[in-house]
């Protein structure tokens, strides 16, 4: 019950319009979770999900861990509820069976009702959370915001290219990765050989993203890599064994290998971190490989690396 509390912290918003539906269920872009939008609520600019022109209604739509959809349903089933916790109900969706939250709270001294909803889809949670001005309550009702809680829908893939054009830069070489996974859309992403079921790190993959910090001088790139590298996340055992200057694409840049095991299986793992410096941003590569697969895996992490371009 305490993630679903957390996840309705972070619970948006929406105003204005007739309380009745667009034509068809909508994917934020980058999005597996999907949803028909009341009437009066559009794509948002800022955030992944829908909101009214005057920005005061919004509709938040992520993704979560699939054991997020789990605890919320072992929540919902339990007895008795603790005094002041609010009981998730349960709600039949496009998806499946889901689970929501209404709440009354305050956004500044605007009194709002916040209602919020888990699904599964698989092998992630799907999460949309709902902030409605009560002075519009009488248009976007508890009824309205159910049914569009009803039309969520889930899908197991992104298209690639849509991910692809999320991204602040050019991918132009995936070099056979058979899985492509928007981490954070517009943020990170992963190219994988593995999937989420089996974990990443059982086969070859990337994640690239872009970090919005960068070493003020060069004589800090050094300690600025080595510092990432002990940082990256599900590496246990790490031991730096390579970290040297190098440029990529004429940029300045610094490359640090890591042995390191991984995964639920423990697998021992070879990993690469590539940063390409430039600006107040950093791109940030991190290549792992099973150490068998090394060998085969590193020409292939490179390629990916050379390929990376500014979007123009």
């Amino acid at each position: 019950m305490k993630c679903f509390r957390l996840l309705n912290a972070v619970a948006l918003l929406l105003v204005a319009m007739p309380a009745a539906f667009a034509a068809d269920a909508t994917f934020p872009p980058g999005q597996r979770v999907g949803l028909t939008p009341l009437i009066g609520l559009v794509r948002a600019k800022s955030f992944p999900g829908f909101e009214s022109e005057d920005q005061h209604v919004k509709v938040l739509v992520a993704e979560l861990p699939p054991g997020a959809y789990t605890e919320v349903k072992s929540a919902a089933e339990a007895a008795p509820v603790a005094p002041g916790v609010v009981r998730p109900q349960s709600l039949e969706t496009s998806a499946g069976t889901a689970y929501y939250t209404v709440e009354s709270a305050k956004d500044g001294a605007t009194a709002v009702k916040r209602y919020s909803m888990i699904v599964s889809g698989g092998t992630f949670s799907g999460y949309v959370a709902v902030q409605v001005p009560e002075d519009t309550a009488k248009i976007y009702s508890d009824d309205a915001v159910r049914q569009m809680f009803a039309s969520v829908t889930t899908r197991k893939d992104v298209p690639v290219d849509e991910q692809l054009g999320l991204m602040p830069f050019n991918v132009t070489e995936l070099s056979h990765f058979r899985n492509v996974r928007t981490v954070a859309p517009g943020a990170a992403i992963v190219l994988a050989d593995s999937d989420e079921t089996k974990g990443f790190e059982a086969a070859p993959f990337m994640v690239i993203a872009i970090v919005g910090t960068s070493p003020q001088e060069p004589g800090d790139r050094a300690r600025f890599a080595q510092e990432a590298a002990t940082q990256i996340p599900g590496m246990r055992d790490g031991r730096i064994t390579m970290s040297e200057p190098i440029r990529i694409g004429g940029l300045p840049a610094f490359e640090t290998r890591i042995d390191a095991t991984s995964g639920k299986d423990n697998t021992p793992v070879t990993v690469v971190q590539w940063l390409r410096f430039g600006g107040a941003s950093t791109l940030r590569i991190v290549a792992s490989a099973p150490r068998d697969q090394w060998s085969d895996a590193f020409p292939r992490f490179r390629a990916v690396r050379d390929g990376i371009q500014p979007r123009g």
